[in-house]
């Protein structure tokens, strides 16, 4: 019988995105093929940042009751590239919980932007999915836009703001730019802390908000146009699933909508011709190059009426539940959510 690999799904961590999170890894760790994996669930509180090896029910981590179950050890990474995994301790003594990956579902910051990958890699332990270079360079939207418009892929214009800032040149900037525009912080995950701005008045308060999420803020024009996406798998061989799209009644895709579509739709596959779909697809392989991405991750853009595609971010790090954008994709072109774990595990491993 060949011998099972060793996965640690990690979830949870301190972010703003920590029950997004939670469900994630629900959807990833309840599709892995236990044939062929050994899993371990560790899991990162919100508050103190404590890393668990939890060995409880699954359910509870969709339900957020894992920490308080009791079917917590704490673990820890050591500085030992040679032990390949996590520690801890039990019976006064020390042991090695031995890993061949694992597969980080975090989003946002202290888990997307490079930080966990970081750690991991200097244990020298394999981490599933794009590292600390992509991770931290797609998380800053400013540079990834740089990175992107170098290759020849367009971006919004921008400009960033920090603190302390002059009122005046900011009202002089966003003129520039022009109403309506965007205000987010640079490195932040689902939409937290973005501010669609019509009018000179809102400008301020909308800097001030982004701010709570982050030292650096962005003021971006708005393409007008539709928001579409490509989830992509792989690292030499790429597989990209179908174009999706954002169908929107109001306002812009924040937070809320992304996870209850109040006022929305998706749309896979996008209501485009396939030569465009073709185009978009083509983008998004540039753009997970030039990017330094590995394993997988959603590469979105925005699609104006005369058939310009704008580079707008990549998620390293997608949503993983049933209904997320990016199974859904891959859904579009054959590929059960099993299939898609597992061809993620599979390439990266």
């Amino acid at each position: 019988m060949m011998k099972k690999k060793k996965i640690a799904v990690l979830f949870g961590g301190c972010s703003t995105e920590y029950e997004v999170s939670l469900q994630s890894a629900y959807g990833v760790i309840t599709h892995i093929n236990e044939e062929k994996y050994e899993l371990f669930m560790i899991g990162i509180a919100k508050d103190s940042g404590q890393w668990f090896w939890y060995d409880g029910d699954t359910n509870r981590i969709a339900k957020d009751t894992w920490e308080g179950s009791g079917e917590c050890i704490p673990v820890f990474v050591p500085t030992d590239k040679s032990v390949q995994g996590f520690c801890y301790f039990k019976d006064n003594r020390v042991h090695i919980l031995h890993l061949d990956g694992v597969f980080p579902i975090l989003h946002g910051k202290n888990g997307e932007d490079g930080t966990v990958q970081g750690a991991l890699s200097l244990a020298g332990i394999p981490v599933i999915g794009c590292g600390i270079l992509s991770s931290a360079l797609c998380m800053d939207k400013e540079a990834a836009h740089r990175t992107a418009v170098q290759q020849g892929v367009p971006a919004p214009a921008s400009c960033v703001v920090r603190k302390p800032y002059d009122k005046f040149q900011v009202q002089t900037d966003a003129k520039k730019l022009r109403y309506p525009l965007f205000v987010k912080p640079v490195r932040s995950g689902s939409s937290f802390g973005i501010t669609l701005v019509r009018q000179e008045e809102e400008l301020i308060p909308a800097l001030e908000r982004a701010f709570l999420h982050d030292s650096m803020v962005v003021m971006e024009e708005r393409i007008e146009g539709v928001e579409v996406g490509c989830a992509v798998i792989g690292t030499e061989t790429l597989l990209i699933g179908a174009v999706d799209e954002i169908e929107l009644s109001e306002g812009f895709f924040d937070y809320t909508e992304k996870y209850t579509l109040k006022t929305s739709a998706i749309h896979v596959p996008a209501r485009v011709s396939e030569k465009t779909a073709r185009q978009i697809k083509k983008t998004a392989e540039v753009l997970y190059r030039t990017l330094g991405c590995s394993g997988f991750a959603r590469v979105d853009m925005f699609l104006t009426r005369e058939g310009e595609i704008y580079f707008n971010e990549v998620n390293t790090i997608p949503g993983f539940t049933l209904h997320s954008r990016f199974p859904n994709m891959m859904k579009a072109v054959g590929y059960s959510f099993e299939e898609i774990v597992n061809r993620i595990l599979e390439d990266s491993l």
